[in-house]
């Protein structure tokens, strides 16, 4: 009865709070409980970042990269929907030509008859390269013809930067994939992108072409396109002339066989 007596005392005076034995620091942030020792240890990762933060030119060599043959490469390329100029082409324009052939021609985005067929260098264009691949005793199924770009622009405008920066992951994964010894870059604007700054040369040289994925720079030949060729005097003189260094090289690598 003695703690009862106390109680009532402590209330009389106005006690309205229990105390501790030790005194407390309430401004002490209170202490949480310790993880458990498994999750103290256990390494923390980045989450991957979501495909639809990606730009697309990252969307693209993403996609690239994971293609392990030409044909998957192709599938990838069809899919891709972070370039605006698949909504607008009518049709898909991919690599044409056996890739054992060792040589990798690189024309000019698709024009409209490329875009009518599916395949490159086509029309007009097209018939004036096998003329031309036929004054050095070449066929078109002795390269690998590619466009530039998978698909027209509208109106057959030059693409844009932009839409070339997309573009171009799939093209270094067709260089590395198809693995040519020689490559021609038939157009200036296949030679800028591929070359960047590129040095007007009064004769033809096979200039080192670096693509990423390839080890090792590989020799390319600038010549012009077949509509240069169509419509310039001087185009048709630079085209002959690289060919006949085409045609002289390979008829060395066959004699160093």
């Amino acid at each position: 009865m003695q703690a009862l007596d106390l109680l009532r005392l402590q209330i009389e005076w106005g006690a309205d709070e229990a105390l501790e034995d030790a005194p407390v620091d309430r401004l002490l942030a209170p202490m949480l409980p310790r993880p458990p020792e498994a999750a103290r240890h256990t390494p923390t990762t980045a989450p991957p970042v979501p495909s639809s933060r990606l730009t697309p030119a990252e969307r693209a060599l993403a996609a690239a990269g994971a293609s392990a043959t030409l044909a998957e490469l192709r599938a990838a390329v069809a899919t891709f929907d972070g370039c605006a100029l698949r909504d607008t082409a009518a049709s898909l324009v991919f690599a044409d030509g056996d890739p054992a052939t060792g040589l990798l021609l690189i024309g000019d985005p698709p024009g409209e008859a490329e875009e009518r067929s599916g395949a490159p260098f086509a029309g007009p264009g097209g018939a004036l390269l096998e003329r031309m691949l036929a004054s050095i005793t070449l066929t078109r199924q002795d390269l690998m013809l590619a466009p530039l770009i998978p698909w027209r622009p509208p109106g057959g405008r030059p693409p844009s930067a932009a839409e070339i920066a997309v573009c171009l992951p799939f093209l270094h994964r067709l260089i590395v994939l198809s693995g040519p010894r020689r490559i021609i870059l038939a157009g200036a604007l296949p030679a800028r992108t591929l070359l960047g700054s590129v040095r007007r040369r009064t004769t033809p040289a096979w200039i080192g072409v670096s693509v990423p994925g390839r080890p090792d720079p590989m020799p390319g030949l600038i010549m012009p396109s077949s509509a240069s060729v169509m419509q310039t005097p001087a185009a048709r003189q630079q085209a002959w002339a690289a060919l006949r260094l085409l045609r002289r090289t390979l008829d060395r690598d066959i004699a160093e066989k």
